[in-house]
């Protein structure tokens, strides 16, 4: 065959093949298909509906909701709770105070940090949830290993007192810019917040320091921030912050039926500016990414406060189900405030690895898993909070074993609206959830 033929025959990486071609036009037609089943609007809203009416029956009779202080654990746990700025400021000055004994007495200057690493952690199936064992170690000032760690745990203390005084609240940026030199990177002036919170046995957002603004919030949702009320419906597609500090938002409104999570931005932004709140009466959420502290706090308020059902729409990749799972029963690194971060019963609605097949994802938009993500597939299925549900045991063998994935987005190849005219709708009819 002369060179020009086999130019012509081999189209190159300028257009698709013929394999190509006819996957699309099969998942072209497979989604036609799908489109039919649908339901009349009425008849998926009826059972919405039944689902709401469930879950409000179900908070209505349930019993007083587990705590630590009900278990008889082998190992002593720690726990944080809420505090008031006086609590705070006299628990900080508590701490010098036993300080200033400790070098009177000649045992010198250290902090009892309480020990945040992955041995000390422990998930608890009665409360479906991560809590921190009560262990501690000593970072003493005249230790090589641990002054500079002593000298920042001191700053922070002297920072957040401050700002505790003046009854303001700074974000951690803010935090971090007082003393640049000593703290070098934010992430070490963040940890040590977090170890400042879990020695004074309060909430981080009791020390009057927060996260810059990330989660987002739209649909049926009426609430007040600092005394002005606001109308999530009225937000457009970008959505309304979630403020950094919860304790500005009350008196929460709702005729929605359920709360949608979702992992990504983009996702987000088609589903508002589809309105699908409207279609199916709903709040949407979603932190754009790795959930953050407001975000967790926010869901877990509406869950209470609303007692509605809470769907999540997460890529179908090994990271999807951790940004889930910290939702859902806490993160290592904060498992000493689990319980007022985790919102446990959340069912995963999609995008699932057997989605993939079932509605027939064209192969241009499945990616081909790493081996460090099959590897996190694989230690996600050694987690107990995962072998406990049958349902996520199954989907992530078969995630695993297929080395597939795929994000929300790849249900745009059927059309960029296909997740709020076909995929949504069906999945809500179906009560495909787990």
């Amino acid at each position: 065959m002369s060179e020009k033929k086999r130019r012509r025959a081999d189209p190159g990486p300028s257009g698709p093949t013929a394999a190509t071609k006819k996957s699309r036009a099969r998942g072209s037609s497979h989604a036609h298909d799908l489109r039919k089943q649908l339901k009349p609007d009425s008849e998926i809203l009826a059972s919405l509906r039944r689902m709401y009416d469930e879950a409000q029956s179900a908070a209505a009779s349930s019993s007083k909701t587990l705590t630590l202080s009900d278990l008889n654990l082998s190992s002593a746990c720690r726990e944080v709770s809420d505090c008031d700025a006086s609590s705070v400021k006299l628990a900080i000055e508590r701490a010098i105070l036993d300080i200033a004994r400790s070098i009177l007495a000649g045992r010198g200057f250290s902090f009892d940090v309480p020990s945040r690493s992955a041995s000390n952690q422990l998930y608890v199936p009665e409360l479906d949830r991560i809590v921190l064992r009560d262990k501690s170690s000593s970072r003493a000032f005249a230790n090589l290993s641990t002054v500079r760690k002593a000298t920042i745990t001191a700053r922070v203390l002297s920072l957040v007192y401050a700002v505790l005084l003046r009854d303001i609240h700074v974000t951690k940026r803010d935090l971090f810019y007082t003393d640049v030199k000593l703290f070098q990177d934010q992430s070490q002036s963040d940890a040590v917040l977090d170890d400042a919170s879990c020695m004074l046995g309060c909430t981080r957002s009791s020390l009057h320091v927060v996260a810059s603004e990330k989660g987002v919030v739209v649909g049926r949702l009426v609430f007040t921030d600092d005394g002005d009320r606001i109308d999530c419906t009225k937000m457009g597609i970008g959505g309304k912050a979630i403020p950094p500090n919860i304790d500005r938002v009350g008196n929460l409104e709702s005729d929605a039926l359920f709360i949608l999570l979702v992992e990504k931005d983009a996702a987000f932004m088609r589903l508002a500016e589809d309105r699908f709140y409207n279609r199916f009466p709903c709040i949407i959420v979603t932190a754009k990414g790795q959930p953050d502290v407001a975000t967790r706090l926010f869901l877990k308020r509406m869950k209470a406060e609303l007692k509605l059902p809470v769907l999540a729409l997460v890529d179908s990749d090994p990271y999807g189900l951790k940004i889930l799972s910290v939702y859902m029963c806490g993160s290592k690194n904060m498992s000493y405030d689990s319980s007022n971060l985790t919102t446990p019963d959340i069912k995963w609605l999609g995008v699932r690895p057997s989605d993939l097949d079932k509605y027939q994802i064209p192969d241009q938009c499945r990616l081909p898993m790493t081996d460090q993500d099959v590897k996190a597939g694989k230690d996600l299925l050694e987690e107990e909070f995962v072998k406990r549900n049958e349902g996520w045991v199954k989907e992530l063998e078969s995630m695993v074993r297929t080395r597939q994935k795929a994000e929300i987005q790849a249900l745009s190849s059927f059309g960029f609206q296909y997740l709020t005219e076909v995929y949504m709708p069906l999945k809500l009819q179906q009560k495909d959830w787990l």
